[in-house]
């Protein structure tokens, strides 16, 4: 349902570093213009650096449920994994729909449930930390919770699929190493440094197993969500 074109506002949520400002913009051109929100400033800063010679990307530091734009000014808001950590997730999704123009539309992608992902679930288990995990990167994991919370929000046009996919950030060595940094074990390790001592290598045998070191593979659940802006149900 999402695809954008030559001259479109496209509206990136959680938009990070800026790997989908990248490709939006290309497909919105100069003509268009890509906003991308993130909370991060850090991660903004990169974004900026990426995106400086293109004239059609605009950044905007804030929390995009509260984010005040023109009412009716995007034909689509985009999100890759940055609406599940809402404090009022109908509140943030009324806002997204205000904001896009009544053929707008909505598409994101948010993680399954953990035990769907062996990309988040195989680290933990490896290392021996099944928790404290933060929830919250699969607050979006039930379906029918999302279909609820865009419905309250004014969407209609709903369609939620899954997705599965082999992920890798290549070899043993550089799968382990970003391992540690990101998903629920990277958290937990970041949170407490003094545990990769014990992790790493744990991690290291468990993946080593898998199979072939020179490209270490992990499966991604997801879903893939989208909406329309004027098809609110009655």
């Amino acid at each position: 349902m999402l695809d954008p074109s030559a001259g479109d506002v496209v509206l990136d949520i959680g938009c990070g570093t800026g790997q989908t400002l990248l490709q939006l913009a290309e497909r919105v051109g100069t003509e268009g213009q890509v906003i991308g929100v993130d909370v991060a400033p850090l991660l903004l800063e990169i974004a900026r650096q990426r995106t400086g010679p293109l004239s059609q990307v605009r950044l905007i530091q804030a929390d995009a449920q509260s984010l005040d734009l023109l009412s009716e000014s995007a034909d689509a808001v985009f999100s890759r994994f940055g609406v599940m950590s809402f404090n009022d997730p109908v509140a943030a999704f009324a806002n997204f729909r205000r904001v896009l123009r009544p053929s707008g539309v909505l598409a994101f992608t948010c993680w399954r449930s953990l035990k769907h992902n062996e990309l988040d679930h195989l680290p933990l288990s490896a290392a021996g930390l099944q928790s404290p995990v933060d929830e919250r990167p699969f607050s979006f994991a039930d379906p029918e919770y999302i279909r609820r919370t865009l419905e309250a929000a004014g969407f209609g046009e709903i369609i939620i699929q899954s997705h599965d996919e082999k992920v890798s950030s290549g070899d043993l060595d550089a799968m382990t190493r970003v391992l540690l940094k990101v998903g629920p074990l990277g958290k937990i390790v970041r949170e407490n440094p003094a545990l990769r001592t014990t992790a790493e290598p744990l991690l290291r045998k468990t993946l080593a197993a898998l199979g072939d070191p020179s490209k270490v593979e992990l499966l991604a659940s997801v879903w893939i969500v989208t909406a329309r802006a004027g098809a609110a149900p009655r």
